[in-house]
């Protein structure tokens, strides 16, 4: 877990600072691993039905709430960078697993998608 509430900060494995709140919305997880998969903000922006510049936004707010580049912008696109490579497995975890809650719901009140 990378955050949690609470009158203690949680310090993140490896860090040497504390994490006091995380507020990382899906929307910009979402974002992150459209760019990480198309290499281009372009690409990624008609992926996801959206035009470049709130996808931008998107990814500098991720960079700036997790404290660290995480693209190399070139001009053929962009190229993940260490810290990108590193959120790049739970970024996708994280996606999987709201997906599997999402489906758990919907069976539980009988709304299964096809059903």
């Amino acid at each position: 877990m990378l955050f949690r509430y609470g009158a203690r900060p949680l310090r993140a494995p490896g860090t040497r600072f504390a994490l006091t709140s995380l507020a990382v919305s899906l929307t910009h997880i979402e974002s992150f691993v459209a760019v990480a998969e198309e290499g281009h903000v372009g690409r990624a922006a008609r992926r996801l039905h959206l035009t470049q510049p709130p996808l931008s936004r998107h990814i500098l707010a991720l960079e700036d709430e997790l404290g660290a580049r995480l693209f190399e912008r070139t001009p053929h696109g962009m190229r993940l960078l260490p810290a990108g490579e590193a959120f790049l497995s739970h970024a996708r975890r994280i996606l999987a697993e709201v997906d599997a809650a999402k489906h758990t719901v919907q069976s539980v009140v009988g709304n299964r998608p096809g059903g």
